[in-house]
């Protein structure tokens, strides 16, 4: 059986990967840190759940310890994230450190610690990263600057990697209709984004999660330092010009 290991995997796009992993027939390891979640998700899901923190080097320690991966790693998830928004102008240090330590430096840390088991099991590395580091937005300083790292990120350890039999790939995904999101979008940002993705609505995490999954299975055995932008063709577009488009 194969096994895959999700950060992030309490909620959203991680859990939806999770469920979709188990569907394929794989063990998976799900980590988070919000006890609560994770228990309640893993429960469910009926999944090895390990309450960690990938920012904190002891943790992602304790994770590969904690895993059993002595049959090898055939999938890395790093999903876990975090969004805070703000104006460059009001981004202090402390918000812009907060992001990094997670969004980048726990990708960084995860990866290096499991790149042992990942060569035992010929495994694929799936970075999930953002719309976000593929084009500015307000409000993203931090936010889209640490996602753009994690694209070249992922670049890097599919050259480093390859030769080992490790791919590694990144994700991004467009807007997603979460729990979260909807709880945030006003009905103004939402029919904005519809109006600027070609596709007219927002993603699911469903299929972000096939995605991932597609890029961590055999049929993308060749596939390898790619970005693949999940967003309906967001990413895609120029200006938009609504009026243009008026009947």
């Amino acid at each position: 059986m194969k096994t895959a290991l999700v950060t992030g995997a309490a909620r959203g796009i991680g859990l939806a990967t999770t469920r979709l992993f188990l569907e394929q027939g794989w063990r998976v390891v799900m980590v988070d840190r919000d006890a609560d979640a994770l228990a309640e998700a893993a429960g469910q899901a009926q999944a090895q759940a390990i309450c960690a923190d990938i920012s904190i080097p002891d943790d992602v320690a304790r994770i590969v310890t904690e895993a059993g991966l002595d049959g090898g790693l055939h999938a890395l998830v790093n999903n876990a994230g975090v969004a805070d928004f703000g104006p460059i102008e009001e981004t202090g240090f402390d918000r812009w450190r907060r992001v990094m330590e997670t969004n980048l430096d726990g990708v960084f840390l995860m990866t290096q610690a499991l790149t042992p088991a990942l060569r035992a099991g010929q495994g694929a590395i799936v970075n999930i990263a953002s719309i976000s580091g593929l084009r500015a937005s307000t409000l993203r300083v931090a936010y889209g600057t640490s996602k753009a790292a994690v694209i070249q990120l992922t670049r890097q350890q599919a050259v480093e990697l390859g030769e080992h039999g490790i791919r590694a790939n990144c994700v991004c995904p467009g807007p997603v209709r979460t729990k979260l999101a909807m709880a945030v979008h006003s009905q103004e940002i939402i029919d904005a984004y519809h109006d600027a993705i070609p596709l007219n609505r927002y993603g699911s995490e469903r299929e972000i999660a096939e995605a991932i999954t597609f890029l961590c299975s055999e049929r993308a055995s060749y596939i390898t330092g790619q970005t693949l932008a999940v967003d309906g063709g967001f990413e895609a577009t120029g200006v938009g010009l609504p009026a243009l488009r008026q009947p």
